[in-house]
């Protein structure tokens, strides 16, 4: 089978236009975290619901404490006490104080000829008790250490629009709102699929010539911290029959999107492509990149599949580059690229072809830069470079090698 090789961009172009944000579901709000909503959220209420304390101290009428000073403290007469929680019908008026705590609702406050008048709260460290009595050591200003009813949020505002992705603080805001539930897309359910009868389970012993199945592992833990929900479907051997038998097998699950690693490429015993072709159809299975040159892509029984390289770091660059934004488009986020963030490349690459390399870096910040620095080989087999990794270095196609000290584009991984 002959086929053209795509660029990147028209690869990932064709990948995306498969896929969709999936349907909501109303789940508990901490099963919201890092999920997307799927309707607008609007504040009910006021918050906070009532002007409130942000210090412990006294309320005051703040023309009460006009010129206070150490030397000639405004002494006023404590009248009662307000605790977060409790709310008193007791009016501040010109020569009284109450005790308030943080968090309090400020209670109401009148001046002599019986008009409502500014109120304040003096904090406690400027004031000093004498039994009955307070004496506040310096001058208030009408407003001073009050929260607004609706500093936060005001009744009926658009406060976390459709597409918001759910992060710790907006769980506080629902919270905050009262919801006890979210409208979510739902988790796309991605089965994942080895293949090769080199690989054995990762609590088997290494025999002459097999290898642990690390690419699944690998791909579920992608799967679960991007918000996919992954589902191990073990290993294929090297026939059409086997192979067939466990992606229908795995198609009858009802899921989303199906990845498999290994057998994409040219050889005798790489058999998904063909898999694919005769039991669905192909859209393509040769990408523009090092790693992950051979990547098959389709649909079998309606559902997309992508056909991973096998060697580990290959199987993960190309998950990185395909799978993953894949993922977020089905949770229906819109920001679907990595940061992407100019570095120093701090060592040389000698030797590129003509595919866009993506090369394991550790980027760190110094003196007032970003420098990229290898992770050790580039090879596709070479886990431990990715282990060490926090960036993928994207070299142009057009770059016959990467001088140490070019400027180049790092994608965080981190």
């Amino acid at each position: 089978m002959t086929a053209p090789m795509l660029t990147v961009e028209a690869a990932l172009e064709r990948v995306l236009s498969a896929f969709q944000p999936l349907e909501p579901e109303r789940v508990p709000i901490l099963d919201a975290l890092d999920r997307v909503l799927a309707e607008d959220v609007r504040a009910g209420e006021d918050i906070p619901p009532h002007a409130n304390s942000s210090m412990d101290g006294y309320a005051v009428l703040a023309a009460a404490t006009s010129e206070a000073s150490t030397a000639r403290p405004a002494r006023l007469r404590v009248i009662g006490e307000i605790a977060a929680g409790y709310v008193s019908d007791v009016t501040v008026t010109p020569g009284t104080a109450m005790r308030i705590m943080t968090g309090a609702p400020i209670p109401p406050g009148v001046d002599a000829a019986a008009t409502a008048s500014a109120i304040a709260v003096a904090k406690v460290e400027d004031t000093e008790t004498d039994g009955e009595w307070v004496n506040i050591h310096t001058e208030v200003s009408p407003g001073n250490y009050i929260r607004p009813a609706g500093e936060d949020v005001r009744q009926g505002e658009l406060v976390l629009p459709k597409g918001t992705l759910v992060r710790s603080q907006e769980i506080g805001m629902l919270a905050t709102l009262g919801h006890k539930e979210a409208l979510v897309h739902r988790r796309p359910h991605v089965a994942i699929l080895a293949t090769g009868d080199e690989v054995v389970e990762i609590d088997q012993p290494l025999a002459p010539g097999k290898i642990r199945n690390a690419n699944s592992y690998s791909n579920a833990a992608q799967v679960l911290e991007h918000g996919g929900a992954p589902l191990l479907l073990g290993i294929a051997r090297d026939s059409v029959a086997d192979l067939t038998a466990k992606i229908h097998a795995g198609l009858e699950q009802g899921i989303d999107l199906f990845l498999t690693s290994g057998g994409v490429s040219v050889g005798d015993f790489d058999l998904v492509k063909d898999v694919l072709a005769a039991e669905g159809d192909i859209t393509f299975w040769r990408v523009r990149m090092k790693p992950g040159k051979p990547l098959a892509f389709g649909r079998i029984g309606g559902v997309p599949v992508l056909g991973l390289p096998g060697n580990p770091v290959s199987v993960m660059v190309s998950f990185e580059v395909f799978v993953r934004p894949a993922i977020w488009k089905m949770l229906g986020r819109t920001d679907l690229a990595r940061p992407t963030l100019q570095a120093t490349l701090m060592d040389e690459i000698a030797h590129k072809d003509e595919r866009r390399h993506y090369v394991r870096v550790r980027a760190e910040g110094r003196d007032g830069e970003i420098r990229a620095y290898l992770t050790g080989g580039q090879g596709a087999g070479i886990l431990s470079s990715m282990v060490k990794a926090n960036a993928l270095a994207i070299i142009p196609e057009d770059w016959n090698h990467a001088p140490a000290g070019a400027q180049v584009q790092v994608m965080t991984l981190d």
